[in-house]
């Protein structure tokens, strides 16, 4: 029994490690992208905004996203960032399917 215990517990522990958040700049990367012009998004609440926010960012929460999606111009580059990486990575997902091209994911705020 302690056997099988084990194997699920190594089995959670790999799909969490595959299946969390993959930011896809660093964030040197995404201050270069920003001063060279990309437009910064903070998708978390904006409680959250309030509460303190990276310079230049604007507040579109990720469930405000779609209908708000005018106001992230689509012929430059777009940074995204949140908490913890899982809202950016699923901003991300949706901006890419809505023909943004030039999407970078930097996660956690905390990575700025």
């Amino acid at each position: 029994m302690k056997i099988v215990a084990v194997v699920l517990l190594v089995v959670a522990v790999l799909l969490f490690v595959m299946m969390r958040p993959k930011p896809d700049v660093s964030g040197e990367q995404a201050q270069k992208l920003v001063a060279d012009g990309a437009t910064l998004i903070d998708v978390r609440s904006a409680g959250e905004f309030s509460g303190g926010h990276i310079d230049g960012a604007a507040n579109i929460p990720v469930g405000s996203l779609a209908s708000r999606i005018s106001e992230i111009p689509k012929g430059k580059p777009v940074v995204l960032y949140c908490a913890s990486g899982a809202r950016s990575t699923r901003a991300a997902e949706m901006l890419k399917q809505k023909g943004y091209e030039r999407v970078h994911n930097l996660g956690a705020m905390a990575r700025w």
